[in-house]
């Protein structure tokens, strides 16, 4: 404790500057958006201890406090009302790439769960009770539980 006061009672501008660097850094290796934003705030202070070299280290303290807490609110708001779109929204959400796809029942759904087989997976399935060879379309994903119901058949045109 006593080498944190020790440094915020000297802290220079160079001191924040440079602890501002390592926590953007750290949020590279811990990304997560928290620490990106006390980067930014650890560099404002330093240009604010820059600009008034006399600023008393409790001020620049609270300065940095006011600063991460604020910053890290404002984000968090910004992108959960406006989301980072890609180009592989499904990539960490792997039921979701199923749904709307067809599949053929290897087990029945009995009492509205049984399993399913896709791809090198075995899923969990709840639903309507189905017998084995039915075709079924996944709707929705619950957690690791797909849910499907029975594939409507479109009648033959030909006859």
């Amino acid at each position: 404790m006593d080498a944190v006061m020790a440094w915020l009672e000297g802290a220079n501008h160079w001191g924040w500057w440079i602890f501002g660097i390592v926590l953007i850094v750290l949020e590279v290796a811990a990304p997560g958006a928290v620490f990106m934003w006390m980067g930014i705030a650890a560099g404002i202070v330093g240009f604010a201890v820059f600009f008034v070299p006399d600023l008393n280290w409790e001020y620049q303290f609270l300065i940095f406090a006011v600063l991460s807490v604020v910053s890290i609110l404002v984000a968090r708001r910004y992108l959960k009302a406006r989301p980072i779109e890609t180009d592989q929204p499904s990539l960490n959400r792997r039921g979701s790439q199923y749904i709307g796809r067809v599949f053929t029942l290897a087990e029945p759904i009995v009492d509205g769960r049984g399993r399913l087989h896709v791809d090198d997976t075995m899923w969990k399935i709840e639903g309507p009770d189905l017998p084995k060879g039915q075709k079924v379309t996944v709707k929705t994903v619950e957690g690791v539980i797909l849910r499907v119901e029975a594939q409507q058949t479109v009648p033959d045109s030909s006859s």
